[in-house]
């Protein structure tokens, strides 16, 4: 490894996008996330990228669709209305089975909202679009775990041929800390599909269109034969401190680490409280809440939203145990002591 850097979020995912072989990057500017495109604009061109302001981000999400259909790793880049804009593009990405990966540092909402960190599109991320699909959606808790999962998320995209998100927010992309990035060879994927020019083999197409229904409900049996085995085989979940717990938070993202540091206080309290932290959002980890249900007095799910990952957590837990909710919104960002606050309230009121 190489020795760490002090890098803002948003030029770490551009750093670890470049080191993981992605060369073209389409993107269009919006706040919080304009240091990506910025410094990709500098970087591609030191290893012979390509780097294009796109006129839209309607426009972007059409030129990663091309430039993945001959085989580049590609990226864009945008901020919660923009990945709105994108999202018909990323349909389309997915029912091509098109290896792209998609960088969204969410801002508050809804509407033009505001630029400061939210987490308001967690519904957009991992139940996206028009038509039956999904994104894989990889969810950091700091900027060292951002770019580690960037470079994964180009092996999870070639390897699933499939669109993958990184979704972080306004902290994620502009604080900054020490990052220190793994020497990386890309995985060799099969590429025979790609638009490479069909001299001594019979032609590629690339394409999401599919006149006939009962080859349209073929092909979508297949992308979910996809899905099924991403549930099977890509959830990525950290535990803390859930061997013992009275009380488990349910968080992601920035809001789980601001949890972390709760955690640490009610447990010097002597409170039994532990945490389950879903790294993909999409897959899901209902298993680790289905078996936390079984022993946990109640789950706590601490969200910068109105309450949008809640939903899944029920999905897992169904009636087993009580689910209770605490949301910061519109850039407010929950406090430790808010939050053990809440915890200590909850405790009061439900644990034996």
């Amino acid at each position: 490894m190489a020795d760490k850097l002090l890098m803002k979020g948003s030029e770490a995912i551009a750093e670890a996008a470049v080191r993981a072989g992605c060369r073209l990057f389409f993107g269009y500017p919006i706040t919080p996330q304009n240091e990506i495109p910025e410094y990709m604009s500098k970087r591609l061109f030191e290893v012979d990228g390509c780097f294009v302001q796109a006129e839209s981000e309607v426009a972007a999400s059409n030129m990663i669709y091309g430039a993945a259909a001959v085989g580049h790793r590609v990226m864009t880049s945008s901020s919660s209305p923009g990945i709105a804009l994108k999202h018909e593009g990323i349909s389309y990405c997915a029912g091509a089975e098109l290896p792209v990966v998609i960088v969204n540092i969410m801002r508050g909402g809804p509407g033009l909202g505001g630029i400061q960190p939210s987490q308001s599109d967690y519904w957009q991320s991992c139940k996206p679009g028009h038509g039956d699909f999904h994104n894989l959606v990889l969810a950091p808790s700091t900027i060292q775990e951002a770019a580690d999962l960037v470079m994964e998320a180009f092996d999870l995209a070639d390897k699933y041929r499939n669109p993958v998100m990184v979704l972080g927010d306004g902290l994620i992309g502009q604080m900054m800390e020490p990052v220190q990035f793994k020497d990386y060879e890309p995985k060799t994927w099969d590429r025979s599909w790609c638009t490479t020019g069909c001299e001594g083999r019979s032609k590629n197409v690339v394409n999401s269109l599919y006149l006939e229904p009962d080859l349209l409900e073929e092909h979508n049996h297949h992308l979910f034969s996809k899905y099924r085995q991403m549930e099977r085989d890509e959830v990525r979940v950290e535990h803390i401190h859930m061997d013992d717990a009275d009380i488990c938070i349910a968080a992601y993202g920035t809001t789980a680490r601001i949890c972390k540091t709760a955690i640490q206080v009610l447990r010097a309290e002597g409170l039994k409280v532990g945490m389950i932290r879903p790294i993909t959002l999409y897959p899901f980890p209902h298993q680790a809440f289905r078996e936390a249900a079984e022993s946990v007095e109640v789950i706590f799910d601490v969200e910068m939203s109105m309450g949008q990952m809640i939903e899944d957590v029920r999905i897992a837990v169904g009636e087993r145990v009580p689910i209770r909710f605490y949301g910061r919104v519109g850039g407010m960002v929950p406090t430790p002591g808010e939050i053990a606050d809440e915890v200590r309230s909850l405790a009061e009121e439900v644990v034996r």
